[in-house]
């Protein structure tokens, strides 16, 4: 949406580095919408100038229109971890009613999209989170069950919980940590299917023979057009029903940018989409 102003406040990166080369610029020109690009209530998945910003474009077929049920810090909480998480679970993992999933990891802004999405989809939903706050809400939005990851016994008690036919499917956000531990979960032909990770890992690979288990990575970026299109009328229906509630995090004014990424890089347990404030 263009402004009155002539100028705005944006977050601007120069050089590679860590999150103190994000810096707060105060005289970035406000960008001009020109054909096809919108000035209505939306939401977006992708902009064509950068989100960090008090303005910013997206062309009309990246953006949705955002319901009025939902308030703008939900509808900067949908693109990326609802789309990812459906992509996740439905497209990659091609998860079905009465599976179960565990979600590793659920406390997020994917993790919370992921447990909604299963749980509106009829299957058994499982969670991980490192916090009692985190816990209180991967249950609060759809998890049968939740762990605590950071117990040494957690596996155990997963397995415990499960028996021996082990989980269908597990979203994993953090797979340099837990990967060897996902593949001694799985199901016959279980899949586990990599949303992020932070590095490498060693694993057996005879670990998926025995059970003929996948690993499968995620990219949302990578979605053709009729897998993104079936992700959007699903989800569309889902803020239409009521299920699809996303959970907003910890929030940050512009100017604290770096902290923000600061504080994910250094957290002890995410709760919800950490989003920024323009004002």
């Amino acid at each position: 949406m263009a402004s009155r102003n002539k100028v705005m406040r944006a977050i601007r990166v120069f050089e590679f580095g860590g999150p103190d080369v994000l810096k707060l610029q105060k005289d970035i020109p406000v960008p001009e919408p020109e054909e096809n690009q919108k000035g209505d209530r939306v939401f977006t998945t992708k902009t064509v100038t950068g989100g960090y910003a008090e303005y910013t474009i997206a062309h009309e077929h990246a953006v949705f229109p955002l319901h009025e049920s939902l308030d703008f810090g939900q509808g900067a909480s949908i693109g990326i971890p609802y789309f990812t998480a459906f992509r996740a679970l439905i497209h990659s993992a091609q998860a079905k009613p009465g599976e179960s999933v565990l979600i590793h990891g659920a406390s997020g802004g994917v993790g919370i999209a992921a447990c909604q999405i299963a749980r509106a989809y009829g299957l058994k939903v499982l969670g991980t989170a490192g916090t009692e706050q985190g816990r209180k809400v991967v249950l609060k939005n759809g998890a049968h069950k939740v762990f605590n990851h950071r117990e040494p016994d957690y596996v155990d008690k997963i397995k415990e919980y499960v028996g021996e036919n082990g989980v269908n499917v597990i979203i994993e956000m953090l797979s340099n940590i837990n990967l060897h531990n996902d593949l001694q979960l799985l199901s016959y032909r279980g899949r586990v299917i990599i949303v992020g990770s932070r590095g490498p890992i060693e694993i057996n690979p005879r670990d998926t023979m025995k059970k003929e288990t996948s690993i499968i990575g995620v990219s949302l970026y990578s979605s053709p057009k009729d897998d993104f299109l079936q992700s959007l009328a699903a989800l569309l229906a889902g803020i239409e029903t009521g299920w699809l509630q996303p959970v907003v995090g910890p929030s940050y004014p512009l100017e604290h940018a770096a902290q923000a990424h600061e504080d994910i890089i250094k957290s002890q347990g995410a709760y919800g989409k950490m989003i920024l404030l323009m004002n």
